[in-house]
């Protein structure tokens, strides 16, 4: 990878929509050889794919919550089952494993207090291994330019 693909990838990731000549363009290549580049990205994986970003609010997930969640033993069982759980739950955007006070950080969506309040007490705590669950509520949320 070089300053070129670097490059692209900077400008995708601004714009995933943008045409392949724009793309050129911007990074000082040819169409051609820039389209080439990106199928070689994409090809060998560095480009996962394209997605939309869509407004929570405006499809009812106006309040996102991030969860601590820490797990009673750390035996593969018990990681294995609460992983395998946790996918499942559509309110959960993202599950991260990390380390610290916690064994996974959520992403959590949801229409609003109420509806996160439900969410915790009937299916975050009820998950295996689940021992205790810290919330944090989003306030506001600064975009990087």
């Amino acid at each position: 990878m070089d300053e070129v693909d670097r490059l692209i990838l900077a400008e995708l990731e601004r714009d995933g929509r943008i045409s392949n000549n724009e793309l050129a363009s911007r990074v000082g290549l040819s169409p051609s050889p820039c389209l080439r580049r990106v199928r070689q990205l994409e090809e060998s994986g560095v480009i996962r794919g394209y997605r939309a970003l869509v407004d929570p609010a405006a499809v009812g997930r106006g309040l996102r919550v991030f969860a601590g969640v820490r797990l009673m033993r750390h035996v593969r069982a018990d990681v294995v089952a609460f992983e395998h759980e946790v996918m499942k739950l559509p309110e959960v955007i993202a599950c991260h494993h990390i380390t610290g006070n916690f064994d996974y950080l959520l992403q959590v969506e949801v229409a609003d207090l109420p509806a996160y309040e439900d969410f915790h007490a009937n299916q975050l705590a009820a998950l295996p291994g689940v021992a205790t669950v810290n919330s944090f509520v989003i306030m506001k949320t600064l975009d990087a330019p």
